[in-house]
């Protein structure tokens, strides 16, 4: 059949449809006389229905759904035919003046754009490497003894110190007047641990058990207590209890109540290593993967479908429901949540998207099943049981498309780099992993 599309604007398109009336009148009659063999309906045996009752009945919502499913059809197989690749639902509305015995409508929707890709030679890329220093293991191994960490109480005539932990009493007032939140009694914490703000710890240093003091304390700016930030308080404050940290010795008992396989120092500053090893991988593919992917799409030139926009829209504000819903919060899914909160994010996931779609389509980047067995054994390996791990993927078709995802993500973040020119870049430890 000859198919005629007109171009409205941009990535709109419109084109019309014709159906026989009489072919849906026949699909009504068939699915009527189907349904009538199932309805029941008091007063008449199952089967017996006069079909009249069933039209009454039934007949406008079969009538719709007929509509639909025709229309449906014609639609698709005319997109088919002028080789259209569209992009989300169609609006279809009847059109007036068809010819005697047919219906006409006209179906507008979007086609997906073709995206201009850049020269990726003239792509620069910085791709970061990173390494695990001893200093980096030190760290760790530093932090688990701070896990198991014990304390014992310090006697009455030694002052507070870091590190030491603290069972307090304490009240603040605002212009002599309470505060909600302010007051508590046998609150403990750790000085220097970041628990309290910088002057709460500041004026706890250096107190005796048992000791009473009162000093100001200016709330930040930008404090989540919205009734207190930005105001002065005046905090009255009694040492009940004061404790020192005593941190276990890196022996090889450690390292046995630590579970390392190797039972002992040297073998848990290797499970250590090969653990950051895991995290810094990690880190830097998605970090050059980003950067790798960033750098097409900010060169590429393409329109957007407003359709598929609105849909991620439309999602974005679905998981913030949810996300809202899972912390308790009141009548969630009628929160007023406007969609140009997450319009700018969504175009950008979108336009991400589109550009790694035609990347792949055009230069075969498809995920082989070689290569997502491939890497679920790499993400298996850092467990107990890797053979579980591996089943658990196999076992859901939506844990395999995430790592389907990853690999496609990765072949098109190869393929960038191979042809881009590449910036090696060293990065410090403590810098990778500071970054989010």
């Amino acid at each position: 059949m000859a198919v005629t599309v007109e171009t409205l604007e941009k990535l709109e398109r419109k084109i019309t449809l014709t159906l026989p009336v009489d072919v849906i009148a026949k699909e009504v009659d068939s699915r009527l006389k189907r349904l009538s063999r199932q309805v029941k309906v008091d007063g008449f045996r199952p089967g017996k229905v006069p079909m009249n009752i069933i039209g009454q009945r039934y007949g406008y919502q079969v009538q719709y759904e007929v509509m639909n499913d025709k229309v449906g059809e014609v639609f698709n197989a005319a997109a088919n035919e002028a080789n259209l690749r569209v992009a989300g639902q169609p609006r279809i509305s009847e059109k007036e003046g068809a010819p005697e015995g047919e219906m006409a409508f006209d179906a507008i929707f979007e086609v997906f754009p073709e995206v201009k890709m850049p020269d990726l030679s003239t792509l620069e890329i910085d791709k970061i490497s990173s390494e695990v220093t001893e200093a980096a293991i030190d760290k760790t191994v530093d932090i688990l003894r701070k896990q198991r960490r014990t304390f014992a109480q310090r006697s009455a005539e030694t002052p507070a110190q870091e590190g030491d932990r603290v069972t307090i009493d304490f009240e603040g007032k605002i212009d002599g007047e309470p505060f909600q939140g302010g007051k508590a009694e046998a609150f403990q914490f750790l000085i220097g641990e970041g628990q309290m703000l910088k002057e709460f710890e500041e004026a706890v240093l250096g107190m005796k058990f048992g000791e009473s003091k009162t000093f100001p304390l200016n709330f930040p700016e930008d404090y989540h207590g919205k009734d207190v930030a930005g105001k002065q308080a005046d905090f009255l404050v009694t040492l009940k209890k004061l404790e020192a940290a005593h941190l276990p010795e890196v022996t090889d008992e450690l390292a046995k109540s630590l579970g390392v396989s190797e039972a002992n120092v040297e073998g848990l500053r290797k499970d250590i290593k090969a653990n950051l090893e895991r995290e810094v991988k990690s880190r830097l593919m998605g970090r050059n993967k980003q950067a790798a992917l960033q750098a097409l799409v900010d060169k590429a030139e393409l329109d957007l479908p407003k359709s598929s926009v609105q849909s991620e829209v439309d999602r974005m504000v679905e998981g913030a429901r949810a996300d809202l819903k899972a912390r308790g919060i009141k009548d969630a899914d009628k929160a007023p949540i406007p969609d140009d909160v997450f319009r700018p994010q969504a175009e950008k996931r979108v336009r991400m998207g589109l550009v790694v779609a035609d990347l792949v389509r055009a230069q075969n980047l498809q995920a082989t099943p070689e290569k997502i067995k491939a890497h679920i054994e790499e993400l298996a390996s850092s467990y107990e049981k890797p053979a579980e791990v591996v089943r658990w993927y196999y076992s859901d078709m939506s844990r395999l498309g995430e790592v389907e995802a990853m690999v496609i993500e990765n072949n098109v973040t190869d393929y960038i780099m191979s042809h881009a020119k590449v910036n090696d870049k060293a990065m410090s430890f403590d810098e990778l992993m500071g970054q989010q």
